[in-house]
Order: structure tokens, then sequence, then C-alpha cells
């Protein structure tokens, strides 16, 4: 008896740890803020944040407890801290587990009771699905940008003002306690249909959580500051940049044939006035149709995804969204050709495994491993400079400069803009994170370096110069 007496001891004492210290992690989560400068993100107390975000957008719908478990902790190895998600999908939406997130389809009336899982205890409510999956990413230093309702629903009329400030209070009460909230206002539209929609959801966030950052997630080849800027409620701009070729953006009703170039959104958000951060938090997704809409096109692939994140992040963003085609609508056996999105056919289980995801850390290690808040934007660096796949892309901070090119080749510096009378030159590897040293040398001129393995597409480098 006395045996058994001491293991149920032993037992609760280490549940009572293990309780603590997810306690523990939770609470040293800190929320974030912009910056003073207004052009990054940091914790409270100030230090640097480098979003690298996933699309995890069906996540409430398609994934279980434990399957949440599982996609967490692999984005968490691979060294994300932001997932971005949909609450609602449509607003018929219901969990792996068969409960509705809404009350006759209605955003004003939350499904949030837990009638359901009195009567069964397989039934887990939608909304205690979500509480749940917000507690854990917390535990993992994870932050969860949430979309309160995907533009569609709203557009098409399913949405009043009345019921958008509703259901924007029932959110604001429910999660401005929890640490790590991001609020993604909108939902791949244009923020001009049903703006009042908008406008009605992110007032009421902002007036009763100021706890939390709030943007608006516009959709393909837009940016919020086109409708936004101005408004109080919006800390910082995001713009999806999308998923067609240059040659693919065309369209006679878009102003910004921009293509591929996703620096070129960041260029126009960092003149305005107020100054606010931007992020591309859609560009093109790995595994996914180039064009989006034709499963015959080719994929994007690592090194497409690559030449998104350091163009913009070196242009002047924050930080970057990762998005891959299967993992974002969490592709599983159970789902039929027709079901499947955009020509997906690999599970989402193995898809987390594709080398894109794991190669987004080695930029968020390199802007955190040199002096964060100093740093902008600098063409001024390149003595000459391309277009298209040419383009290379140049940032620096105050001993330190950083020049990103997608296929290789010629970089000619003018290496005079650094105040160091000598440099030390590297090159650092975005598919492997491994840093190659180059020489010393003097702080004149123009200073020319060939890229490792010549001139060709995805033969990507940066290449770092350091003040001595």
């Amino acid at each position: 008896m006395m045996k058994s007496s001491t293991y149920v001891i032993l037992f609760a004492l280490i549940a009572i740890v293990a309780c603590t210290n997810k306690q523990q992690q939770e609470a040293s989560l800190q929320r974030l803020k912009v910056s003073d400068n207004q052009r990054f993100v940091v914790t409270e107390d100030g230090k640097p944040f480098f979003w690298l975000g996933d699309t995890g957008w069906l996540l409430f719908s398609k994934l279980t407890k434990e399957e949440i478990d599982q996609y967490l902790e692999d984005r968490k190895q691979k060294g994300f801290n932001v997932i971005q998600v949909m609450l609602l999908h449509s607003l018929s939406s219901k969990n792996v587990y068969g409960d509705s997130a809404l009350i006759a389809h209605d955003v004003s009336k939350p499904n949030s009771g837990d009638a359901a899982a009195q009567q069964d205890s397989t039934k887990l409510n939608y909304w205690q699905l979500v509480d749940y999956a917000v507690k854990k990413a917390a535990e993992k230093n994870i932050y969860m940008a949430l979309v309160p309702v995907w533009g569609t629903n709203v557009k098409e009329g399913g949405v009043t003002t009345e019921q958008a400030k509703a259901y924007a209070s029932f959110l604001a009460n429910r999660y401005t306690s929890a640490p790590n909230i991001i609020w993604l206002n909108g939902g791949d539209l244009k923020g001009s249909d049903s703006i009042q929609v908008w406008k009605t959801i992110g007032n009421t966030l902002n007036e009763l959580d100021s706890n939390h950052l709030i943007t608006f997630h516009p959709r393909g080849r837009t940016t919020s500051s086109e409708w936004f800027h101005e408004e109080p409620w919006l800390d910082f701009n995001m713009f999806q940049s999308g998923h067609r070729r240059y040659d693919q953006d065309t369209s006679a009703d878009e102003t910004n044939h921009y293509g591929e170039d996703n620096w070129r959104f960041v260029q126009g958000d960092y003149q305005l006035k107020p100054t606010k951060p931007t992020i591309d938090g859609e560009p093109s997704y790995e595994g996914i149709p180039q064009g989006l809409h034709d499963p015959k096109e080719p994929r994007w692939t690592d090194k497409d995804i690559r030449r998104y994140a350091y163009w913009s992040v070196f242009s002047g963003a924050f930080g970057f969204t990762y998005g891959n085609n299967s993992v974002m609508q969490f592709l599983n056996e159970s789902d039929s050709d027709s079901t499947a999105a955009y020509g997906a056919t690999e599970l989402w289980q193995d898809a987390i495994k594709n080398p894109g995801a794991g190669q987004m850390q080695y930029l968020k290690e390199l802007m955190l491993s040199k002096s964060f808040l100093d740093r902008v934007p600098d063409q001024s660096l390149l003595a000459e400079n391309g277009e298209k796949y040419d383009y290379k892309v140049a940032t620096r901070g105050k001993d330190y400069a950083l020049i990103y090119t997608y296929n290789g080749g010629t970089i000619k510096v003018n290496a005079a803009k650094l105040s160091a009378a000598k440099l030390k030159a590297s090159w650092f590897d975005p598919r492997k994170g491994e840093y190659t040293p180059i020489n010393e040398i003097a702080n004149e001129g123009v200073q020319t370096f060939e890229t490792p393995g010549g001139k060709q597409d995805g033969n990507d480098w940066v290449l770092v110069l350091e003040a001595i």
C-alpha cells in the first residue's frame, strides 16, 4: 500500500509540474506591438520579432486535436512562429467532430455552448477546438493569425454590419486575454467589396481588444493599404502577391501588373504616410499550379518561394508568410478529386516535409543574427541591376549589408556605402543556411563578386558584407 501511495503521489507531482510548465510557457509568450520606428513588429519588451508565417487556412475544420498537435509541432521545429487560419471558411463551417461553428448560419450567433459535448463525449464543440489550438500554439511560442470570416461569405451578402459587430464582439471578448492572437480582417477579396462590414469588424476588434495587432488580408495582387491604410484599427499592411507568373498577370481590371515582382508591393507601402509595417501574407504556394487554376501548369517550387521571401524582406517587409498547396487545405485521405482544390494530390502529412518549408527558417535566422530595428532597404548598394529574375535586392543595417540574387552570376557593389575601412565578405546559402567565407576587402569603389555555381535560376545566394 505504501509503495502504491508513493507512486500515486509521484505521478501527481509530475502532472502538476507538467501543467505548471505549460502555464509558464503560455505566460512567457509576449504580446506583439509595432516598433517605435513603425517599420517592424516587436514583442512587448521591444525585442525584434521576425514574422515567419504558414497558411494553415482550414485547420479548424479539417484537423483533430491530435493532428493539430502534430502540425504545430512540425511548424515549431521548422522555425514558424505564426499560423494564418480561417475561423469561418463558410457560414456552415463544422469541425471534424461534426459540431457547427454557428447557429442557423448566423455569425452573430456563434455556437459557443458545450451542450453538444455534454450529450456526446466524442463531439468537441467548434469553439472549444479553436480554444485548444490557440493554447497549444502558445505553448509552442506560435501566434495564431485569425481570419474572422472568409471574404466570399461577406461579398455574397451573408454578413450584415449588425451581425459583423456582434460577431467581432464575441471574438474580442473570448480571446482578449490570449497572448498569441493576431487579427486578419478580410479574407482574399478587395476591401471595397462590403467595405462597411470590414470597417465594422476592424473598429469593433480595435475598440474591445487593444491587446492584439490587426491587419487586412486582401485578394491576390492587392494590398490592404489600397483601402485601409489610414484606418486607426490597421496596425500593419498585408498584401497578397498571388500565384501568377509574369506572363499570366494580364487582367484588364487589375492596376498592379507586377507578376512575380512582390518587392514592388513592399516599395509602394514603404513610401506611405503614416508609416506602417508591411508583409507578403500570401505569395505563390509551394506545390500549387502557376496561375492557380489549371492543374496542368507547372508547379511553384522551393526556389520560387525563396525568391518571394528574400525579395520582399530585403525590400523592407518585416517578415514573410510561406504557403503549401496541400497543407493550406490539409488534404487527407478522405478528400476526393472533386474536393481537393487547385490540383492538390499530396497528403498534408507528407507535404509538411516539402523543402521550401524547411528552408524558410534560414531567412529568419539570418535576419535575427544582424541588428534588426535599424535595417533599411538600400538599392544604391548595387552598381548595376536587372529585371525580372535578374533583379537583385539589397538591405543594410549600421554595420552590415545583405544582397540577394535569385539566379547567381555577378554582383557589383558600391561598397563605400558602408562606413568601415574594411569589410568581411561571405556567401550565405538560402538552401542550407550555411556561410562560405570569401575574404576581407578594402571598402572602396565598386567591388565585383561572382557567385558559386555561375548563373542559373534557383542558384540563389546572399552576399553578406560586414564591417570590420
